[in-house]
Order: C-alpha cells, then structure tokens, then sequence
C-alpha cells in the first residue's frame, strides 16, 4: 500500500513538473495576466503576476554602491584612459620610475573624476525625474472595494485602474470600460509619436454591451497576451472568460503609457504591461553613438604617436645602453643600482630605461585630448541651442541635438538625400481642384483665395508661374526605356502663401487640432459643382418624400453624390462635438448570423416598415423631420436650446447659418493632412462630417439634413496596397457600398472593365477623360487621389464576410490574410473621380537648395509621390534647373535600365548639366547587384537625382550604397515613419518636426523644425564645428609633440637616462593646466569666418568637405614643426647658459616658459578672434602658479630643490631676453612659409 502511495505521488509530482514546464514554455511565448483582487488577500507567493515588472521607473545607470566600479568599468572602455592609468601605475615600479608616482597618478585621477562628476551629475538629473514620475498620483482599485490613490511606482500588473479626463497613463492598459455611451475612450498620443490628433480606442468587445458600471469584484477573466515588445502599432492576445469563451485583443483595446485621455471623463481597464516592459519604455532608446569622421582619422594619427613615442624610447634605451657599454668594468660613480644592490648589464639598464622613457615622455599621447573634444562638443551644441535664428516662432520649436558627438560631421557633408512631403513641403494639403463623372471643376474662386494669402504677406516675394514644357524627346527608341526630356521653366510656383499673422493663429489652433489652419479648412467651392450638389440632393429629398426610387436620378448626379460621400467617411477622422450628444448605436457585423439577422431580404427593400427612419416609406410620412438613419430626428417644434444641441435641419431653417454654426463647433481630428484637407473640402459643398463611431458615421447633407451610414468594416491604407476602403450600409438604398480612395496608379487598375453597352461606353469616357485631368493635375505639382465606390449584393457580401471574420480570428498570418482579404473585395470598382490637393513648398525651400547647391553638395529627392507631381514640385524647389537635360528612367524590366545606362554614359548631349529622373520599379531593377554601379554612375553624372515612388526601403538602399560605394559623407533629411530607415542609415539624420509625428525625430541625430534651417546649420555650425576641432586636434599632437621633444633633446647630454631638466611639476601639469584651457575656449568659440559671410560665399562649405582644415599630411607637417621649434627652443637657452653655474632647474625652467610661450604664440596666430585674449590668461596662471610653487616648496621632492628658481629668474635680464628673443625665432618661419604654402597648395 505504501509502495503504490509512493508510486501515485511519483506519478502526480511527475505530473506537476510536466504541466510547470508546459506552463514555463508558454509563459516564455505569451503573457497571462490574473486580476490582483483575487490574489489580495493571500499571501504574495501565491499570485501568478509576480514575477512581472513593478511600475517604477528607473533610468539611472548608477546607484551609490555601484557607481565607483562601475563608472571606472565605463572609463576603461576606451583605450586612451586604460593607457594613462597603465603608465602612471608603471611608475610605481622602483626601477623604471621617473616622477614621484603619487603625482603621475594625478592627471590621470583628474580626468578620471571630471568625467565621473559629469555622469554623476546626468545621473542625479535622470534621478530627479525618475522620483517625479514615480510619485505622481492615479486611482487604484484595493481590497476595501473602492478606488484609493495611489503613486505610479505602486501600481503593478493586474490592478484595476481608473482614469479620469486630461489624465496621463501610467502603465498600459486593457481598456474594460468608458463612461463614452459607445464605449470609446479618446487618447492623444502626441508624447509617443507626436500626433496631436486624437484616436479612438475601443472596450474589449465582450465588455462593451454592460448596462451598468463595471465592477472589479466581478471580473473573473483571463487575458493571455503577448510578451513586452517595443512596437506601438501592435498587440496581440486573447481574453478569457470562466464559460471558456475566448474574445480577441487588438492593439484598439490597449492604452499606452505616456498618452493623455482626451473628450472622455472616465475609464477603467486592467494593467497589462508595466514600468520598463510598457511599449513607451521599450522605444525610449535615448541619444545614439556615432564615430564622426574626425574622430576615425585622430585615432589614425594617435595610433602614429604611440609609434613615434615607441621609437624614440627605442633609440633612448639603445643609447643609455651603449653609454653604459663604453665604461665597461668601470661603473660611474651616479650608476643606479638595482634593488638587491647589484650592477646591472647595459641590456638590462636599457630595457629598464625604454619603460622609464615611456614614462617620461607619456605627454606625447595627449591624455588631455579626449576630455577636452568631449568638452567642446558640449558646449558648440549649447551654442547651437542658443542660435535664435535655428528657433520657429510658429511652431514653438527649435534645433534639438540627439547625438552629441557628431557635431564635426555637420561641415563635412557631400550628398543630401531628402523626403519630398513634409520636408520640403508644408504637409499641410490645400484643396485645388477635382474631377467627377469625366467633369473637371478648376475651383477659380478658391485659386483667387490663396493668391489673397499670398498679397497679405508683405515679407515674401511674390510667386507667379511662367512657361510650359516643351515636347518630350526620346533618346532611346524603346518606348519603355530612358527618355532625355529638356524642360523649360517651371509650370507652377509653389510657395507656401498665407499671412504670418494667418500662420500663427493657425499653429495656435493646430497645437488642439491637427492640419486645421484656416487655409486648409476655409475651401471656396466651385459654383457649378455646388449647384449638382444641390440638384442632387433636392432631387433626392423629393424622390425621398414620394417614394420613388432611386435610380431615376440621372448617373451623373449619383456620381457626384457618391463623391462627395466618400471624401466624407472614406477616412479615420474623428469628429470632436462637445455640444453634440451621441445615442448608443448597435455593434458593427461580427459574425455570419449578425449578417443573417440584420441584411434579410425585408431589411434590403426600400418600402418595409422595418428599415430605419431614413427610409423612403418612413420619411414619406415625417417630411418636416430630418432623414436620419438609426437616430431619432427632433421635431421641427423643439425649443432654439434643443435646436442647437442636436443640430436638427428643419426645412424652413437657414442651413447657411445651421452649418457655420455647426461648423464653429466641430473639430476635425485627422491622422494625415490629405484626409483633412478632402474632408474640408466636403465641407464646403455642406457635405458635413458629424459624427464617428465605431460602426457608424454621420454626414450632414443640404436637403436631406443627418445620414448615418452603418460602418461594417475599415480597410485601413497601407504602403503595398496605397489605398483605403470603408464598406458600409447605405441608409437611402439599404445597398452594401464600398468606397475606396488612394494612389491613381492602383485606383485605375481596379476598374472594372468596360462593356459595350451605354453604361460601359460612359465608363470609358469618364476614365479616358479623368486620366487626362490626372495627368494636368500632376504637371501642376498636385498630389492625386482617385475615388471609386462598388455595391455588393448580399451574397457578394456574405461570402466575402465569411473569409474576412476568419482572417481577423486568425492566430497566425493574420496580417497577410487580412491584406488579401482586402484585395478581394477592391476589384471592379466604378470610378468616381479624382481630387487635387496642392502641398505648398515651405518657406526659404529654393533659396536653401540652391545655397547647398552652390557648397558643392549633391543633393537627392527621394519620394513616393507620382513622378509629374514630383517633377513639377523639383522645378519649383529649384532641384531640377529648366537649362537642364533630364533623363527619365521608367522601366517594366531589368532590361531597360542597362540599356539606358549605357546610353546616359556614352551618348552625347546638348547641354553639359544633366538631371536623372527615375520611378519606383525602375529603381527596384537599378539597386540589383548586377546593375547598382551603371546607376552609380549615371547618377554621379547628373546634377540632380529625383527618385519617385519609391519605398521607404528602397530610400535606406539608395543611402546605403551611395555611402558605402562611393565612400562619401551623407546626411538623410525626413519627416515621417517613412524616412525612419533612410535616417539611421545615414552618417548624419535629421528629423524634421513636422505633421507627420515624431518617428523621424526620435530616430534621428538632428531634428529641425524647417528645412530651411539646414542651410544654417551645415554652412555655419557645421563649417565652424568641422574647423574648430580640426585645429584643436593637430593643436595638441603640435604642443604636446613639442613639449616632449625638449625633453628627448636633453637625452644627449645626461647619457640617455631618462632624466628631465623640466620640474616634474611643470612636465605633469603642463599639459593638463596651462596650455589645455585656452585650446577649450578657441576650440569652441573661434569663428575662422563670420556666419554672414559663411551664408554669402557657401562655396567655404567645401573646405570642410575636401577635409581641407584636416589632411593626413598636416600631421606630419606639425610634428615636422614641432621637432624643429624645440631644438631651437632647446638651443637658444642652452648656448645662453652654457658655461655659467646654473643649477638643472635654473636653466629648465626657462626652457619651459618660452616652450609654453611659442605654444601660446602659435595658438594665437591661429585665433581668428577676440578669444586670443585668453592665452594672457594662460601666461599670468603659469607665473602665479609657478611663483607660489617656487616660494612655498622648498623641498617637496628631495632632491629637487626649486625654491625661489622663478623669482630669481625674473631678476635676470637675460631672462626676458630669452622670452623675446626665441618666440619670434620661432614663429618667423611660420608667418612667412604660410602665404607661400597657401599660393602653392591652395
């Protein structure tokens, strides 16, 4: 019985240890989250989210036990220090020491401590933060069953957490409940991303339907999600109730830490992912390190000092060995003798002086050197910062500097590769014009409005637009391959037009509402269109009231009704209302039965009594009430107070008035500016957007007043498919639409086919003609969207259903299945028509691109716009000059490309300056391996390169081979999540601050908040930071090669045993004291040209850029320098003491005044401003210290004995002699080689 008891525990404890393991192998997969409630009252053991990270946030790297160690273990990464300290413990050694060890040690220490009290003082501000945000306040559900306040560092996975309207989320949150009627919650995201518009995010689906207020004590579910990765725009997993019903989780359902609630008073949800495993800390990767192009060239030449320094102990150890040789038996008296007291071989006594030596002359490598670029850098971005004109008034930002050690790279610049939209562009959409049903509408009246903008703003030159383009010119037969086009001037002016005044209030309204300046929203509409909108719309309304179907409105009318309709729903906006009460409306399709229950064939006729009360038969009978589909329409009785809180359209009211009304009340929240700018223009035809939910948005329309169209599915835009679709349930037909909108080079190739009968040959008409207006559009710099709709039949819709619920229950693949679910569904599309939207050039754009121009940098426009759209913006932009040839490449195969190539490089041409234009496919075909040099080459050949349509991995290629094949420098300019890849890839990435959020500036090492402020910031900043630390560096291989070499010279005449006729003093604080500061004040603030004259010459620029300041060769030329000023400095005060009774120090002691002198002499030539000043300040800090050494340290170091050496030396005329004398001696030949070196050379 016993053994069988064992048995059966073996066997269960075998068991449990099979399911722990199971449980560990899912665990490390997935995420299961318990409530904390249940677990409250145990014991803490026994609660499954334990392990879990807590709150608190910490972003220190230290802490008070931790910070020696490993602040040291930091410092010794980098070689340098593990050298300095490597050669100040060798004098510690008996035998090969050379100074008292405790004072070799302290350079090293100090510049050890300056860098630890730098990051100790970073720390301690990272701490102060980290206590700020971990004590801020948020409600907690407790065991006492209510909400008690608690700190963020308190809260933990699994608590149940209550968020209050203008709140910050402190952890990420499953959102379970909103006090919104519809169960949204409204988030702003603008510190993740820097999107001010708002987003929506839903309650888990299981919770929406709760008809009272969610209680935590009843929450017995599980949430089994994925594990903590930085990606914001994803999350995974499943909720589990006790019935084991299981309901999915997306990232609409999760809350993220650092956003704000927006428009809703309350919500609750339960914390998924906390402290450092929230997806906020998981992207906060700070300031990155980059090697800058200067620092890889100084460790070549530092590497040269330990080898010059290797040579000279060399020669100095194989000469105290041959001095020691020739006394053979006969030691001299001053031999030092080992530490047993014997003599030592001259073998042995050499290789003891080689480590003595290295010792003596360690000055050689500049221990000084790497603290002090650290230093300037610091303070030439402080300065930077401080460039009031780098600052952008209207949008309250400035140049912000993300990577600190990079500044040199700024003034060596060859290729800039730049984004189009929203870098060179505003990214803020105008309506221009549109085409519908083949009609094309100029919009004259709104062409008239902006031109006011433009006459209102006195300080920009006026814009007007000249010429045409001449006929096309094929180079080469093939219709497909490389065409040669000469252009003229350019077809349209883009300037940015708009008052400053205008610009302001605008950037203070956008700072509430995104891409909402009033030039953007206050459209003036075309009259003939306005009046189809409004025939359309009465006709409809009376066909309404009679009961008449539909289908006798002419087809031209129900496509321009049908426009105006998709540029109103076919986008994510979110409509903001306060005054606006939204009712709860029934979920979206969600299953196959829904669909069965809710699209019966009595559901799909127009007359039955069941439809809504937007239907024919209803609205016959409550003509005087407003058409609306699922909401109740008030009573043309109602009081002026309920008129304006529920915005009824009564047909004796004045609309004009009803809709400004309305329209001073809504906010459009929009997540890209050309869906604001089309929903604005809507608009204005009285096409109002009022209201979105989940599964459903309200329009207002002249006539017909509210329509709510049931959203059943959102087809989001994406990259591969560059459109968007909404399927919705019409609330007039009761029809299954979809409308789709996006790029017309994928629009048009899903139209459905033409038949032959009237409706296929208008069809063709329309697409024929709106092919045309797309292709003028485009030569006017337009950015074009097409607009086409499709109906469904119910069993169309039911079968394409069943498909699509699978793919968003999918566990695996689901992304893909998704995307081809939507592929099924945007086939045979009617088309609509096309829109026009003008994105404006930012202010300065020509004008700093022909200054880079002229700095001899090349610059590229990598964008995915159409190819017309982004030549006509490239002309305006003064990229592509009318005086050019320009070579287009548009290929359909891998052909094409290599037989343009070879035309581009062997075929003659008219003029001599050429610009190469290239898409999307032909670019795909030119990076292959077998083909990228022939592009490199035809590229390099052209003045101008301008790739259209092209991927944002195709722009990372593009900047990766033209740094790595041609090995120059570049600098990658964007502003979206697009240009994320082409900005970490270059050597240098600027983010430009603009509409498109944030991504861009957070992966970047510059971020600007204008384009225009490039041209500064390369020609002067980067001009001055390239030339300040060039001169430093060869500066301080120049004294320090200098300095060292007295020392070498002496080696002559004491036997080559490593003795020093400069005070140890002197020889250890030379370097780090007296001639260190003056370099750290030119090296920042020295202007070798003024920044007027930088920005009216910017062919300087090219110094920096052929590395002009900073050749291999001026090394060689400075420690050539440095070796003949010291024997001079070495010299002249030798044969001036030679036969006299001075003592070692006596005749050192001026050997170092006058080194230090010339050092000082020198740095002063090279000075180009007032900054010289500070070398007096250096000379009066060596005599001060150098008196009171002499005066208070009789005998510091036995047997040195410099008590009183400086003030007897002052007393001596031969002394000043000296100071005057030998400076000049050896500066004259640097004042007179110089202007012939510059003719010679330069």
């Amino acid at each position: 019985m016993a053994r069988e008891t064992g048995e059966s525990g073996e066997t269960k404890s075998t068991k449990v240890k099979k399911h722990k393991r199971r449980k560990s192998k899912k665990e490390s997969k997935t995420r299961i989250v318990h409530a904390n409630i249940l677990y409250d009252l145990t014991k803490g053991g026994d609660n499954p989210n334990r392990h879990y990270a807590n709150n608190k946030i910490k972003t220190t790297k230290y802490t008070l036990l931790s910070f020696l160690p490993k602040n040291l273990f930091e410092q010794f990464h980098r070689f340098a220090n593990v050298y300095f300290v490597f050669i100040a413990l060798l004098n510690f050694v008996p035998v090969v020491n050379a100074f008292q060890p405790e004072l070799a040690l302290a350079p090293v220490v100090f510049i050890l401590s300056v860098t630890a009290i730098k990051d100790l003082w970073e720390d301690y501000r990272r701490h102060r933060s980290d206590k700020e945000i971990n004590h801020l306040d948020c409600l907690v559900y407790c065991s006492e069953k209510r909400y008690v306040e608690k700190y963020w560092k308190e809260v933990r996975v699994g608590d149940f957490i209550r968020l209050r309207c203008n709140e910050i989320l402190p952890a990420d949150v499953l959102l379970l409940s909103s006090s919104d009627p519809d169960r949204l919650c409204h988030i702003e995201t603008a510190t993740l991303d820097g999107e001010t518009n708002l987003k929506q995010r839903q309650v888990v689906r299981s919770f929406i339907d709760l008809d009272c207020e969610f209680d935590p004590l009843k929450y017995n579910s599980v949430i089994e999600c994925e594990k903590p990765n930085n990606d914001l725009n994803r999350f995974r997993g499943y909720i589990i109730h006790r019935s084991g019903k299981r309901d999915g989780l997306y990232k609409d359902n999760l809350l993220l830490r650092g956003c704000t609630i927006r428009n809703t008073e309350e919500a609750v949800g339960i914390i998924i992912y906390a402290g450092h495993e929230t997806k906020a800390m998981l992207n906060n990767n700070g300031p990155r390190y980059k090697r800058s192009k200067l620092e890889r060239q100084m460790n070549v030449d530092v590497f040269w000092c330990v080898i010059i320094l290797l040579v000279m102990c060399l020669f100095s150890a194989i000469g105290h060995g041959l001095w020691m040789f020739q006394y053979g038996d006969k030691r001299p008296v001053f031999d030092v003798l080992s530490p047993e007291g014997t003599e030592l071989s001259p073998v042995v006594s050499a290789i003891y002086l080689f480590l003595t030596m290295i010792i003596v002359l360690q000055v050689l490598i500049p221990i000084s050197l790497f603290v002090s670029i650290e230093i300037v850098k610091i303070c030439q971005v402080y300065f930077i910062h401080q460039d009031m004109e780098l600052y952008d008034e209207e949008t309250d930002s400035h140049l912000q500097c993300r990577a600190l050690n990079i500044t040199e790279d700024l003034g060596q610049m060859q290729y800039i590769f730049s984004d189009k939209t929203g870098t060179l562009t505003e990214n803020k959409m105008v309506f221009r014009r549109c085409t519908v049903a083949g009609v094309e509408y100029s919009h004259d009246a709104n062409a008239r409005r902006l031109a006011m903008y433009q006459e209102m703003d006195s300080e920009e030159e006026d814009c007007t637009s000249h010429g045409g383009t001449l006929p096309r010119r094929d180079s080469v037969t093939s219709h497909q391959s490389g065409k040669v086009v000469l252009r003229s001037q350019s077809t349209k002016s883009h300037r940015r037009t708009g008052s400053r005044a205008e610009a302001k209030r605008a950037s203070i309204l956008s700072k509430h509402t995104a891409f909402s300046s009033p030039m953007e929203k206050d459209i003036t509409p075309d009259p003939q269109l306005m009046d189809k909108v409004n025939e359309c719309s009465s006709q409809m309304e009376f066909m309404r009231f009679h009961s008449q179907s539909l289908n006798q409105i002419p087809p031209d009318l129900c496509d321009v009704f049908d426009f105006f309709i998709a540029l109103t729903i076919c986008n994510t906006v979110v409509v903001s209302s306060p005054n606006q009460p939204r009712q709860k409306l029934k979920s979206p399709v969600k299953t196959i039965e829904d669909f069965i229950k809710r699209f019966t064939p009595s559901r799909l006729t127009s007359g039955s009594n069941n439809s809504s009360s937007s239907s024919l038969a209803t609205n016959r009978s409550s003509s005087h009430k407003v058409g609306c589909s699922m909401l109740s329409s008030p009573s043309a009785e109602s009081t002026l107070t309920k008129l304006k809180e529920e915005n009824p359209v009564p047909p004796n009211f004045d609309k004009t008035k009803a809709l400004a009304q309305d329209e001073c009340e809504l906010r459009y929240e929009a997540e890209s500016p050309d869906e604001a700018a089309l929903v604005y223009a809507a608009r204005a035809y009285k096409c109002a957007l009022v209201g979105r939910l989940p599964d459903q948005v309200t329009v207002e329309l002249p006539h017909l007043g509210k329509l709510s169209f049931e959203l059943l599915h959102t087809l989001g835009f994406d990259s591969t498919r560059k459109r968007m679709s909404v399927v919705v349930k019409h609330p007039l037909t009761e029809q299954i639409t979809v409308y789709t909108k996006g790029a017309d080079s994928v629009i048009m190739d899903l139209i459905r086919p033409a038949t032959d009968d009237c409706k296929g040959k208008r069809q063709r008409k329309i697409l024929y003609k709106t092919q045309n207006y797309l292709n003028l559009y485009a030569a006017d710099g337009l950015r074009t969207l097409c607009i086409a709709k499709k109906v469904l039949s119910k069993e169309e819709y039911a079968s394409w259903l069943q498909l699509h619920l699978e793919a968003e229950t999918a566990i695996q693949r689901r992304e893909e299945l998704l995307f081809e679910s939507a592929l099924r569904l945007e086939t045979n599309l009617q088309l609509l028509g096309a829109t026009g939207v003008e994105d404006r050039l930012q202010d300065g754009v020509p004008e700093t691109i022909a200054s880079l121009r002229k700095a001899g940098l090349q610059i590229w426009v990598l964008t995915g716009d159409k190819q017309e759209t982004a030549i006509n913006i490239a002309y305006a932009c003064k990229l592509l000059d009318p005086e050019e040839e320009i070579i287009t490449l548009n290929a359909d195969s891998q052909v094409y490309p290599a037989c343009t190539a070879t035309v581009s490089l062997h075929g003659p041409f008219l003029v001599h300056r050429l610009g190469l234009v290239i898409d999307g496919r032909t670019l795909a075909y030119a990076l292959d391996k077998s083909l990228e040099d022939d592009f490199l080459a035809v590229a390099r050949s052209c003045r101008s390169v301008l790739c259209c349509r092209s991927t944002p991995l195709q722009k990372s290629m593009v900047v990766k081979l033209v740094r790595n094949k041609l090995k120059v420098m570049t600098l990658a300019i964007g502003d979206g999540a697009n240009d994320v890849s082409m900005i970490q890839v270059a050597d240098v990435g600027v983010g430009i601050s603009g509409q498109e959020g944030m991504q861009a500036v957070m992966a970047s090492d510059f971020a600007l908040p204008r384009f225009r402020y490039l041209q500064k910031l390369l020609l002067v900043h980067g001009h001055w930071c390239y030339s300040r630390l060039a001169n430093m560096i060869l500066y301080f291989f120049y004294k320090n090669a200098m300095f060292v070499a007295l020392i070498f010279w002496y080696q002559f005449y004491c036997g080559f045993s490593g003795s020093s006729m400069v005070d140890q003093w002197y020889l250890i604080f030379f370097n780090l004291m007296f001639s260190a500061f003056p370099q750290l004040v030119t090296g920042t603030l020295d202007k070798d040209v003024s920044a007027e004259t930088l920005q009216e010459l910017p062919q300087l620029y090219m110094n920096g850029q052929n590395s002009e300041e900073y050749k291999p060769y001026m090394f060689w030329m400075n420690m050539i320098d440095a070796f003949y000023q010291s024997l001079i400095c070495f010299f002249i005060p030798y044969f001036a003491y030679v036969d006299s009774d001075v003592d070692l120090f006596t005749w050192g002691t001026p050997i170092t005044t006058l080194a230090l002198f010339t050092i000082l002499l020198h740095l002063g030539i090279e000075t180009k401003t007032w900054v010289s000043l500070v070398l007096y300040y250096a000379k009066s800090l060596f005599f001060i210290v150098a008196l009171c050494y002499n005066a208070s340290c009789p005998a510091c170091f036995s047997p040195s004995n410099p008590y009183w050496t400086m003030q007897r030396l002052l007393g001596e005329p031969i002394f000043y002699l000296l100071c005057v004398v030998t400076p000049i001696a050896l500066i004259e030949p640097n004042i007179f080689c110089t202007p012939i070196y510059i003719f010679a050379f330069k």
